[in-house]
Order: C-alpha cells, then sequence, then structure tokens
C-alpha cells in the first residue's frame, strides 16, 4: 500500500510503501498491515484489502503525528 505523506498537527510525515499482509481465516480473508497494528476482513482477498485500506486510511486520520511516528519505527 503506497499512501506518499500526509499533513498532521502541523506537520508533513512522510509514509513509507506499507505492508497487507492476507490470510484466509475459515470463511474469511483477513488482512493485516503490521507497520501500523491495523486488521480487517472480507469474504474474498480483494474485498479484505479494500477493508484494510479503508481501516488504514481511517487510523491515520484520527492517530497523533506522534502515534504514527511510534509505530513507523
Amino acid at each position: 500500500m503506497k499512501i506518499g505523506w500526509i499533513y498532521k498537527d502541523g506537520e508533513v510525515i512522510e509514509l513509507p510503501s506499507l505492508t497487507a499482509v492476507t490470510q484466509k481465516d475459515e470463511r474469511w480473508y483477513v488482512a493485516t498491515c503490521p507497520e501500523l497494528g491495523v486488521a480487517s476482513q472480507g469474504k474474498t482477498r480483494k474485498e479484505a484489502y479494500a477493508m484494510l485500506a479503508e481501516a488504514v486510511e481511517l487510523w491515520l486520520e484520527a492517530a497523533s503525528a506522534k502515534e504514527i511516528r511510534r509505530r513507523l519505527k
């Protein structure tokens, strides 16, 4: 997942390419972003990835610049 950068708390934070890991868990696909500790799920691999992308976007909106930097270390 490539996002680039975000403007947060008065500063620009450059974001690296983020990893999306998907695994089948019985009937669902579970997708995780290990760098941020964000996860989601879907009935298909594609749906799980799309839901993860949305979850990462929402997490980045809600997190402080300090928390984003901490998780990306």
